[in-house]
């Protein structure tokens, strides 16, 4: 078999049977499309040409290349996965990947908004509201329920009006792995999720629905310009969080939302949806919360994950131990 039909072979198996996300499974792809590139480049035509030293100097060139190390530590991680599957399947003698080595990925604490700057920035979005515009109203709701559940941008995006029990305020959410779990929210998202559903959903799907009519009579009519303003589809009546034109919100514009939120806010690092989750798992550990419950909470399925949060609050607690004690 060519490196090109056993690459293949071995995406389709990563995509049925380890339940990989779709960001993942592209990033599989794209590094090992770029180890049987560089193999072929050296000649290597067949899975056992893949030896150590071919994989090393791949790594290498990639370092050459100036590469972030999290970039190379996961080169190393998709070319052991795939050299451990070749040895499982038969194809070659030797798992060539097993003494794979590559430099740590640096971890770089997480941004963290305080409490105070974000309830402001919270407020600011409701003060939009004032109005009755179903898109603020639906923005409030989205970061409420980011903070309150520490939803990651896919799940959030994903909820379906099933997912949502309003009574024992909870979300189902499909987590990473295809990993289902059930995670509550709180008073405060609770006011802002009703009300988008009662009010501003129903709003948005009702402009969408009249736009679509719209667009239906100019095809009839033939009007090309009537057309190109309308959407191109019907709303979607089952996402839980919809565009201004009823499909089902989008990644994107949850950034755009978030990073407008805290553009105003000091500190560093990214301003993207999951800095909210990162907020809301160091303000869990922050109020006392046991490090195996905010693990479930997130979804996380390991420990060492979760534990990245326990140094955010360390050093938020030696921070406010420099400011704040008289002989520090």
């Amino acid at each position: 078999m060519s490196l090109d039909e056993v690459l293949a072979d071995y995406l389709a198996h990563v995509k049925t049977e380890r339940g990989y996300s779709a960001h993942t499974l592209a990033a599989y792809a794209g590094d090992l499309a770029d180890l049987v590139s560089f193999a072929e480049s050296r000649g290597v035509t067949g899975p056992g040409g893949i030896d150590l030293a071919l994989l090393r100097d791949w790594l290498w060139v990639a370092t050459e290349r100036d590469l972030a190390r999290a970039s190379i530590a996961r080169r190393a991680a998709s070319a052991r996965g795939f050299t451990a599957w070749l040895a499982r399947r038969g194809i070659v003698d030797v798992d060539q990947g097993t003494r794979l080595k590559a430099p740590r990925a640096l971890r770089t604490l997480p941004r963290v908004v305080s409490q105070a700057a974000l309830e402001g920035a919270i407020a600011r979005l409701e003060e939009r509201t004032a109005e009755g515009d179903p898109i603020a109203e639906r923005d409030v709701a989205i970061a409420e329920l980011l903070y309150a559940s520490a939803l990651r941008v896919s799940e959030l995006v994903g909820l379906d009006l099933p997912d949502v029990d309003r009574g024992r305020r909870t979300v189902r959410v499909m987590g990473k792995g295809s990993k289902e779990r059930v995670v509550p929210y709180g008073a405060p998202a609770a006011r802002a999720i009703d009300r988008y559903l009662e009010h501003a959903r129903p709003a948005i799907i009702a402009a969408a629905a009249a736009q679509h009519a719209g667009s239906e009579s100019a095809d009839v009519a033939g009007h090309e310009a009537a057309r190109a303003a309308a959407p191109a589809s019907e709303p979607d009546r089952l996402a839980m969080l919809l565009g201004a034109r009823g499909a089902r919100l989008g990644v994107r514009s949850v950034y755009r939302l978030v990073a407008g939120m805290l553009e105003e806010i000091p500190g560093t690092g990214p301003s993207g949806p999951h800095a909210l989750r990162h907020t809301a798992a160091t303000h869990l550990l922050d109020g006392g919360a046991d490090l195996r419950a905010v693990q479930e909470f997130l979804g996380h399925a390991s420990l060492g994950t979760t534990q990245i949060y326990t140094h955010v609050s360390a050093e938020r607690l030696k921070q406010s131990y420099r400011t704040a004690h008289p002989r520090a």
